[in-house]
């Protein structure tokens, strides 16, 4: 994901957008999040961490493709979201 410069007419637009009341917005325009977003949605209890540090070994040329492929997102980041796709589908196969 690459940083986008905003122009002078893009950057007025939004600092009157965010003096608008959010039920003075058109949102009309903006799909409705699917509802599988709501399922894998992360929602830790009160005291919970949101994460759990752990050290796992995993191969070099793997860590070397997701820094490679993450973007502008962490590379764990983007570790922890495939392997929690994968925990849905397989969970999806056992219901």
């Amino acid at each position: 994901m690459s940083k986008t410069i905003l122009t002078a007419e893009q950057s007025d637009r939004l600092a009157k957008l965010a003096t608008l009341p959010d039920d003075q917005i058109d949102t009309s325009d903006i799909p409705e999040a699917p509802r599988e977003n709501a399922r894998l949605a992360r929602r830790p209890g009160l005291g919970q961490a949101l994460t759990h540090p752990d050290a796992v070994a995993l191969d070099a040329d793997l860590v070397g493709w997701f820094k490679a492929h993450a973007g502008d997102t962490p590379y764990q980041t983007e570790i922890n979201r495939v392997l929690r796709q994968h925990v849905a589908k397989a969970e999806k196969k056992r219901a």
